[in-house]
């Protein structure tokens, strides 16, 4: 049994942390720039961010290196340093996760290579899993408690980074963005999510949903899943509200009493593991703690009650659900680039 997994039986409900991304920008780093490098010419900032979300109440923190793969590093001419990035990453949150007085999970991100398959495009799936081992090799160097497989769409990469954690000897959690007319950019649905996690050499932790366009469409995506996989251990980690393009900037529209709200919901949608991607603050998080903590699981509600509740869908299915929460769920528009999460 991984540590994830005695944490989850210990504590039932699990709060994963917020964005690494906007909260890096918020600390100086550029656009353009790889956040992946702070992890040894800023690691003072990488321990802020992962200390004050410990105390903003995470009982899992995510590493920064949802781009440290080869073939994300190759834009920087950083592909030489994955193993380097990968594992000064993980110590740094390792470090931080032992000073917390209690136990929190460190779970190594590993994001999309950003490279198309064969034969759409150039990446072969040995390939993939090559380029997945080598990121992993480095997070558990580190001492990465868990493989966080995020952000994901395609589903031959999913299997491909599924296998890399499973070579490398590390358990794993698996998200995808359902940004597209309720299914991922390559056409998954969110109800195909369980049915891909039983196609991997071995079985996830969790898997879910994270990112994508907004809390309702990532809370109707939930819905779907623990609609067909009600004993699933399900992740939702939906952005901080909607992204608003405000002049030259994305502004998240999300208030902590919203992200409170929606932490609930996660609940009584059937989501073991809750947190916030991009936009979500540390205020935002210590409010979803406040939130949950003594929360008791409530009613399951529909899809038109979390409209009600936090908002409109962004990015609706073609035929919107309107039978209590049975449907496909609306959803979102992929983010590439930092893990804004």
């Amino acid at each position: 049994m991984s540590k994830l997994d005695e944490l989850l039986a210990k504590k039932g409900t699990l709060l994963a942390d917020g964005a690494t991304g906007t909260n890096l920008f918020d600390m100086g780093l550029t656009s353009g720039d790889p956040p992946e490098e702070w992890n040894v010419t800023q690691p003072e900032k990488i321990r802020t961010l992962h200390r004050k979300f410990v105390e903003a109440g995470a009982d899992i923190i995510l590493t920064n290196t949802f781009g440290a793969n080869r073939h994300r590093l190759k834009l920087h001419k950083l592909e030489g340093r994955v193993h380097e990035l990968n594992r000064a990453a993980a110590e740094l949150a390792r470090e931080v996760a032992a000073e917390a007085g209690r136990e929190v999970i460190v779970a190594g991100s590993i994001g999309p290579t950003g490279e198309l398959f064969a034969p759409l495009g150039a990446l072969t799936y040995e390939e993939a899993v090559e380029a997945f081992a080598e990121q992993a090799e480095g997070l558990k160097a580190g001492g990465a408690d868990v493989a966080w497989i995020e952000t994901m769409s395609a589903p031959e990469e999913m299997r491909a980074a599924a296998e890399a954690a499973a070579k490398v000897g590390m358990p794993f959690v698996v998200t995808a963005s359902f940004d597209t007319a309720g299914r991922t950019m390559m056409g998954l649905p969110p109800s195909g999510l369980a049915d891909l996690a039983g196609e991997f050499a071995c079985a996830p932790v969790a898997y879910g949903s994270n990112c994508g366009v907004g809390a309702s469409d990532l809370l109707a995506a939930v819905l779907e899943i623990t609609r067909d996989h009600p004993d699933a251990i399900v992740v939702a980690k939906a952005n901080c509200g909607i992204p608003v393009i405000r002049g030259d900037e994305v502004v998240y529209t999300g208030t902590p009493e919203l992200m409170a709200d929606y932490a609930r919901l996660a609940v009584d949608a059937g989501a073991r593991i809750i947190g916030g991607c991009c936009g979500t603050s540390y205020a935002h998080l210590a409010a979803m703690r406040q939130a949950l903590d003594g929360y008791e699981k409530g009613a399951r509600p529909s899809v038109e009650e979390v409209v009600a509740r936090i908002g409109p869908l962004v990015s609706p299915p073609a035929a919107a659900p309107t039978d209590g929460g049975d449907g496909e769920g609306g959803r979102r528009r992929r983010r590439r680039g930092v893990r804004e999460a």
